[in-house]
Protein backbone atom coordinates (compact mmCIF):
# COMPACT_ATOMS: atom_id res chain seq x y z
CA UNK A 1 0.00 0.00 0.00
CA UNK A 2 1.31 3.65 -0.97
CA UNK A 3 1.21 6.66 1.62
CA UNK A 4 -2.64 7.64 0.42
CA UNK A 5 -4.00 4.37 0.03
CA UNK A 6 -6.82 4.89 2.37
CA UNK A 7 -7.43 7.00 -0.08
CA UNK A 8 -7.01 5.14 -3.54
CA UNK A 9 -6.71 1.94 -3.51
CA UNK A 10 -4.56 -0.22 -6.52
CA UNK A 11 -7.77 -1.54 -8.12
CA UNK A 12 -9.45 1.37 -8.97
CA UNK A 13 -12.75 3.06 -6.58
CA UNK A 14 -10.95 5.35 -3.61
CA UNK A 15 -11.75 3.63 -0.34
CA UNK A 16 -14.09 6.58 0.71
CA UNK A 17 -15.94 5.95 -2.72
CA UNK A 18 -16.54 2.54 -1.80
CA UNK A 19 -17.61 3.66 1.53
CA UNK A 20 -20.15 5.87 0.14
CA UNK A 21 -21.94 3.55 -2.27
CA UNK A 22 -21.83 0.84 0.34
CA UNK A 23 -23.91 3.55 2.41
CA UNK A 24 -26.43 4.04 -0.15
CA UNK A 25 -26.57 0.21 -1.06
CA UNK A 26 -27.31 -0.18 3.12
CA UNK A 27 -29.75 1.91 2.77
CA UNK A 28 -31.23 0.51 -0.36
CA UNK A 29 -31.23 -2.75 0.73
CA UNK A 30 -31.57 -3.03 4.59
CA UNK A 31 -31.40 -6.09 6.65
CA UNK A 32 -31.61 -8.57 3.77
CA UNK A 33 -32.98 -11.17 6.10
CA UNK A 34 -34.27 -13.45 2.94
CA UNK A 35 -30.18 -13.23 1.91
CA UNK A 36 -29.06 -14.35 5.55
CA UNK A 37 -31.15 -17.63 5.55
CA UNK A 38 -28.78 -19.03 3.13
CA UNK A 39 -25.73 -17.17 3.77
CA UNK A 40 -25.00 -16.35 7.45
CA UNK A 41 -24.09 -12.75 8.49
CA UNK A 42 -20.55 -12.33 9.14
CA UNK A 43 -21.36 -10.94 12.60
CA UNK A 44 -23.02 -14.47 13.70
CA UNK A 45 -19.96 -16.15 12.83
CA UNK A 46 -18.13 -13.92 14.82
CA UNK A 47 -20.34 -14.34 17.36
CA UNK A 48 -20.19 -18.33 17.24
CA UNK A 49 -16.59 -18.42 17.45
CA UNK A 50 -16.68 -16.11 20.63
CA UNK A 51 -19.48 -18.39 22.07
CA UNK A 52 -17.52 -21.47 21.38
CA UNK A 53 -14.55 -19.45 23.19
CA UNK A 54 -16.40 -18.49 25.87
CA UNK A 55 -17.70 -21.75 27.07
CA UNK A 56 -14.52 -23.80 26.50
CA UNK A 57 -12.28 -21.18 28.72
CA UNK A 58 -14.47 -18.99 31.01
CA UNK A 59 -15.70 -21.22 33.83
CA UNK A 60 -16.39 -20.54 37.11
CA UNK A 61 -14.14 -23.24 38.80
CA UNK A 62 -10.54 -20.65 37.45
CA UNK A 63 -8.81 -18.00 39.22
CA UNK A 64 -10.13 -14.29 38.54
CA UNK A 65 -7.04 -13.44 37.03
CA UNK A 66 -6.63 -17.05 35.09
CA UNK A 67 -10.40 -15.99 33.23
CA UNK A 68 -9.09 -12.37 33.11
CA UNK A 69 -6.10 -13.78 31.15
CA UNK A 70 -7.93 -16.09 28.82
CA UNK A 71 -10.66 -13.45 28.09
CA UNK A 72 -7.39 -10.70 27.00
CA UNK A 73 -6.34 -14.09 24.78
CA UNK A 74 -9.52 -14.52 23.67
CA UNK A 75 -10.31 -11.01 22.57
CA UNK A 76 -6.52 -10.59 21.11
CA UNK A 77 -7.31 -13.92 18.88
CA UNK A 78 -10.66 -12.66 17.65
CA UNK A 79 -9.46 -9.83 16.81
CA UNK A 80 -6.46 -10.62 15.34
CA UNK A 81 -8.27 -13.25 12.99
CA UNK A 82 -10.97 -11.15 11.83
CA UNK A 83 -8.47 -8.43 10.75
CA UNK A 84 -6.08 -11.06 9.17
CA UNK A 85 -9.16 -12.55 7.21
CA UNK A 86 -10.59 -8.59 6.02
CA UNK A 87 -6.35 -8.68 5.02
CA UNK A 88 -6.71 -11.65 2.96
CA UNK A 89 -10.04 -10.82 0.80
CA UNK A 90 -8.58 -7.16 0.76
CA UNK A 91 -5.92 -8.70 -1.58
CA UNK A 92 -8.41 -11.25 -3.24
CA UNK A 93 -10.49 -8.66 -4.57
CA UNK A 94 -7.87 -6.94 -5.80
CA UNK A 95 -6.65 -9.77 -8.49
CA UNK A 96 -10.46 -10.17 -9.42
CA UNK A 97 -12.36 -7.60 -12.04
CA UNK A 98 -14.27 -5.29 -10.15
CA UNK A 99 -13.40 -6.83 -7.20
CA UNK A 100 -14.62 -3.16 -5.76
CA UNK A 101 -18.10 -4.00 -6.48
CA UNK A 102 -17.64 -7.03 -4.25
CA UNK A 103 -16.26 -4.74 -1.69
CA UNK A 104 -18.99 -2.37 -1.48
CA UNK A 105 -21.56 -5.13 -0.71
CA UNK A 106 -19.25 -6.19 2.22
CA UNK A 107 -19.12 -2.83 3.99
CA UNK A 108 -22.36 -2.68 3.08
CA UNK A 109 -23.23 -5.28 5.16
CA UNK A 110 -21.54 -4.18 7.91
CA UNK A 111 -23.13 -1.05 8.34
CA UNK A 112 -26.62 -0.69 10.45
CA UNK A 113 -27.98 2.72 9.13
CA UNK A 114 -31.19 1.68 7.43
CA UNK A 115 -31.87 -1.66 9.92
CA UNK A 116 -31.28 1.25 13.14
CA UNK A 117 -34.03 3.37 11.42
CA UNK A 118 -36.50 0.43 10.43
CA UNK A 119 -36.65 -1.11 14.23
CA UNK A 120 -36.57 2.50 15.76
CA UNK A 121 -39.64 3.23 13.42
CA UNK A 122 -41.20 -0.30 14.43
CA UNK A 123 -41.08 1.02 17.91
CA UNK A 124 -43.28 4.16 17.47
CA UNK A 125 -45.64 2.13 14.77
CA UNK A 126 -46.38 -0.46 17.29
CA UNK A 127 -47.01 2.49 19.92
CA UNK A 128 -49.56 3.98 18.18
CA UNK A 129 -51.13 1.17 16.59
CA UNK A 130 -51.10 -1.35 19.61
CA UNK A 131 -50.47 0.42 22.61
CA UNK A 132 -48.09 -0.27 25.53
CA UNK A 133 -47.52 -3.59 24.63
CA UNK A 134 -46.76 -3.86 20.97
CA UNK A 135 -44.32 -1.23 22.13
CA UNK A 136 -42.70 -3.33 24.54
CA UNK A 137 -42.24 -6.13 21.98
CA UNK A 138 -41.21 -3.80 19.46
CA UNK A 139 -38.70 -2.44 21.64
CA UNK A 140 -37.50 -5.78 22.90
CA UNK A 141 -35.36 -6.23 19.72
CA UNK A 142 -33.31 -3.11 19.76
CA UNK A 143 -32.40 -2.64 23.97
CA UNK A 144 -30.98 -5.09 26.71
CA UNK A 145 -32.74 -4.18 29.55
CA UNK A 146 -36.00 -5.35 30.60
CA UNK A 147 -39.26 -4.21 28.46
CA UNK A 148 -41.83 -5.49 30.46
CA UNK A 149 -40.99 -3.09 33.33
CA UNK A 150 -40.95 -0.14 30.97
CA UNK A 151 -44.27 2.30 30.40
CA UNK A 152 -44.83 3.78 27.08
CA UNK A 153 -43.05 6.56 27.99
CA UNK A 154 -39.89 4.49 29.23
CA UNK A 155 -40.32 2.66 25.67
CA UNK A 156 -40.17 5.90 23.80
CA UNK A 157 -37.02 7.20 25.88
CA UNK A 158 -35.59 3.67 25.06
CA UNK A 159 -35.81 3.76 21.66
CA UNK A 160 -34.61 7.20 20.81
CA UNK A 161 -31.46 6.21 23.19
CA UNK A 162 -30.65 3.23 21.10
CA UNK A 163 -30.92 5.15 17.80
CA UNK A 164 -28.58 7.87 19.36
CA UNK A 165 -26.11 4.99 20.80
CA UNK A 166 -26.24 2.66 17.59
CA UNK A 167 -25.36 5.50 15.44
CA UNK A 168 -22.15 5.45 16.76
CA UNK A 169 -21.21 2.23 16.82
CA UNK A 170 -23.58 0.68 14.23
CA UNK A 171 -22.62 3.28 11.22
CA UNK A 172 -20.03 5.77 12.44
CA UNK A 173 -17.02 3.31 13.83
CA UNK A 174 -17.54 0.70 11.47
CA UNK A 175 -17.43 3.44 8.62
CA UNK A 176 -14.21 5.45 10.18
CA UNK A 177 -12.41 2.42 10.80
CA UNK A 178 -12.97 0.99 7.22
CA UNK A 179 -11.48 4.77 6.10
CA UNK A 180 -8.27 4.16 8.06
CA UNK A 181 -7.76 0.28 7.91
CA UNK A 182 -10.05 -1.18 4.76
CA UNK A 183 -11.70 -4.57 5.23
CA UNK A 184 -8.95 -5.69 8.03
CA UNK A 185 -10.58 -2.26 9.95
CA UNK A 186 -14.37 -3.05 9.96
CA UNK A 187 -13.56 -6.38 10.10
CA UNK A 188 -11.57 -5.94 13.63
CA UNK A 189 -13.93 -3.65 14.91
CA UNK A 190 -17.05 -5.40 14.05
CA UNK A 191 -15.36 -8.57 15.69
CA UNK A 192 -14.66 -5.74 18.83
CA UNK A 193 -18.27 -4.63 19.14
CA UNK A 194 -19.41 -8.10 18.86
CA UNK A 195 -17.30 -9.03 22.12
CA UNK A 196 -18.32 -6.24 24.00
CA UNK A 197 -21.87 -7.34 23.57
CA UNK A 198 -21.45 -10.98 24.08
CA UNK A 199 -18.82 -10.35 27.65
CA UNK A 200 -18.15 -6.97 28.12
CA UNK A 201 -20.63 -6.79 30.86
CA UNK A 202 -20.00 -6.45 34.53
CA UNK A 203 -21.36 -8.95 36.23
CA UNK A 204 -20.28 -12.00 38.17
CA UNK A 205 -19.42 -14.56 34.43
CA UNK A 206 -18.06 -12.13 32.51
CA UNK A 207 -16.75 -9.06 35.12
CA UNK A 208 -12.77 -10.77 34.30
CA UNK A 209 -13.00 -12.66 31.23
CA UNK A 210 -14.87 -9.49 28.96
CA UNK A 211 -12.65 -7.18 30.86
CA UNK A 212 -10.56 -7.02 27.63
CA UNK A 213 -13.37 -7.05 25.75
CA UNK A 214 -15.24 -3.73 27.32
CA UNK A 215 -11.90 -1.71 27.87
CA UNK A 216 -10.82 -2.27 23.40
CA UNK A 217 -14.69 -2.12 22.74
CA UNK A 218 -14.45 1.14 24.96
CA UNK A 219 -11.06 2.47 23.46
CA UNK A 220 -12.25 1.60 19.80
CA UNK A 221 -15.26 3.53 19.85
CA UNK A 222 -13.74 7.07 21.80
CA UNK A 223 -13.24 8.79 18.29
CA UNK A 224 -16.40 7.53 16.60
CA UNK A 225 -18.29 8.31 19.45
CA UNK A 226 -17.78 11.84 20.01
CA UNK A 227 -17.64 12.32 15.93
CA UNK A 228 -21.37 11.07 16.77
CA UNK A 229 -22.23 13.90 18.86
CA UNK A 230 -21.35 16.50 16.33
CA UNK A 231 -23.09 15.03 13.63
CA UNK A 232 -25.93 15.21 15.64
CA UNK A 233 -25.57 18.69 16.53
CA UNK A 234 -25.03 19.67 12.95
CA UNK A 235 -27.90 17.67 11.96
CA UNK A 236 -30.13 19.44 14.24
CA UNK A 237 -28.80 22.64 12.32
CA UNK A 238 -30.71 21.33 8.99
CA UNK A 239 -33.59 19.85 11.49
CA UNK A 240 -37.01 21.31 12.37
CA UNK A 241 -37.65 21.60 15.45
CA UNK A 242 -34.74 21.08 16.50
CA UNK A 243 -32.12 23.49 18.78
CA UNK A 244 -27.96 22.76 17.50
CA UNK A 245 -26.85 25.18 19.87
CA UNK A 246 -28.42 23.26 22.78
CA UNK A 247 -27.31 19.75 21.42
CA UNK A 248 -23.60 21.05 21.49
CA UNK A 249 -24.82 22.34 25.14
CA UNK A 250 -26.12 18.99 26.27
CA UNK A 251 -23.52 17.01 24.98
CA UNK A 252 -20.82 18.58 26.63
CA UNK A 253 -22.65 18.68 29.56
CA UNK A 254 -23.86 15.70 29.82
CA UNK A 255 -21.39 13.41 27.96
CA UNK A 256 -19.28 12.48 31.31
CA UNK A 257 -22.46 11.95 33.17
CA UNK A 258 -22.72 8.08 31.25
CA UNK A 259 -21.80 4.98 32.66
CA UNK A 260 -20.18 4.30 29.16
CA UNK A 261 -17.51 6.50 28.41
CA UNK A 262 -18.51 6.88 24.47
CA UNK A 263 -22.72 7.01 24.69
CA UNK A 264 -23.54 9.50 26.57
CA UNK A 265 -21.84 12.20 23.52
CA UNK A 266 -24.36 10.95 21.13
CA UNK A 267 -27.56 10.66 23.38
CA UNK A 268 -26.63 14.15 25.01
CA UNK A 269 -26.58 15.70 21.59
CA UNK A 270 -29.79 13.97 21.21
CA UNK A 271 -31.42 14.96 23.93
CA UNK A 272 -30.33 18.67 23.73
CA UNK A 273 -31.28 18.98 20.07
CA UNK A 274 -34.52 17.40 20.80
CA UNK A 275 -35.03 19.49 24.21
CA UNK A 276 -35.71 15.60 26.16
CA UNK A 277 -34.07 13.66 29.34
CA UNK A 278 -33.08 10.00 28.66
CA UNK A 279 -31.49 7.64 30.55
CA UNK A 280 -32.25 7.62 34.27
CA UNK A 281 -32.93 4.51 36.12
CA UNK A 282 -33.32 0.97 34.07
CA UNK A 283 -34.18 -2.48 34.60
CA UNK A 284 -31.99 -4.98 33.17
CA UNK A 285 -32.28 -8.87 33.64
CA UNK A 286 -29.45 -8.87 36.29
CA UNK A 287 -31.15 -5.97 38.73
CA UNK A 288 -31.83 -2.26 38.38
CA UNK A 289 -29.05 0.15 36.90
CA UNK A 290 -29.23 3.51 38.60
CA UNK A 291 -28.40 5.48 35.72
CA UNK A 292 -28.13 8.92 35.55
CA UNK A 293 -30.19 11.09 33.37
CA UNK A 294 -28.96 12.50 30.06
CA UNK A 295 -30.45 16.04 28.85
CA UNK A 296 -32.59 18.55 31.13
CA UNK A 297 -35.64 18.17 29.00
CA UNK A 298 -39.03 16.18 28.90
CA UNK A 299 -38.62 12.84 29.74
CA UNK A 300 -42.28 11.79 28.78
CA UNK A 301 -41.56 10.78 25.41
CA UNK A 302 -44.29 9.63 22.85
CA UNK A 303 -43.76 8.28 19.60
CA UNK A 304 -43.61 11.71 17.88
CA UNK A 305 -39.91 12.23 19.69
CA UNK A 306 -39.10 8.85 18.34
CA UNK A 307 -39.92 10.28 14.80
CA UNK A 308 -38.37 13.52 15.42
CA UNK A 309 -35.13 11.43 16.24
CA UNK A 310 -35.45 9.70 13.11
CA UNK A 311 -35.59 12.90 11.28
CA UNK A 312 -32.05 14.17 13.03
CA UNK A 313 -30.78 10.67 12.77
CA UNK A 314 -31.42 10.47 8.55
CA UNK A 315 -30.17 13.85 7.85
CA UNK A 316 -26.92 12.83 10.30
CA UNK A 317 -26.59 10.27 7.99
CA UNK A 318 -26.99 12.37 4.84
CA UNK A 319 -24.05 13.82 6.07
CA UNK A 320 -21.86 11.21 6.85
CA UNK A 321 -22.43 10.71 3.30
CA UNK A 322 -22.00 14.10 1.67
CA UNK A 323 -18.75 14.25 3.21
CA UNK A 324 -17.62 10.72 2.53
CA UNK A 325 -18.49 12.03 -1.22
CA UNK A 326 -16.73 14.89 -1.12
CA UNK A 327 -13.57 13.10 0.27
CA UNK A 328 -13.74 10.72 -2.47
CA UNK A 329 -14.09 13.03 -5.52
CA UNK A 330 -10.87 14.60 -4.29
CA UNK A 331 -8.78 11.99 -4.21
CA UNK A 332 -11.10 9.43 -6.66
CA UNK A 333 -8.51 7.54 -9.37
CA UNK A 334 -10.44 5.60 -11.91
CA UNK A 335 -7.11 4.10 -13.19
CA UNK A 336 -8.01 0.18 -13.44
CA UNK A 337 -11.58 1.00 -13.39
CA UNK A 338 -12.70 -0.13 -16.88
Amino acid sequence: MNSIDLAVPAFGLSTAMILALALVLDWALGDMRWFYRFVPHPVVLIGRLIGILDKRLNRESRSSRNRMIRGAMVTAFVVLLCALIGWGLDRGLRQVPYGWGIEVFLVSILLAARSLFTHVGNVAKALKADGLEGGRKAVAHIVGRDPSQLDSHGVARAAVESLAENFADGVIAPAFWYLIFGLPGILAYKAINTLDSMIGYRNARYKDFGMAAARFDDLANWIPARLTGVLVCLAAALSPKSAPVQAARSMIRFAGKHASPNAGWPEGAMAGALDLALGGPRRYPGGISEAAWIGDGRARLTAGDIRAAQYVYAVANGLVLAGTLTFALVFIDFQGLI
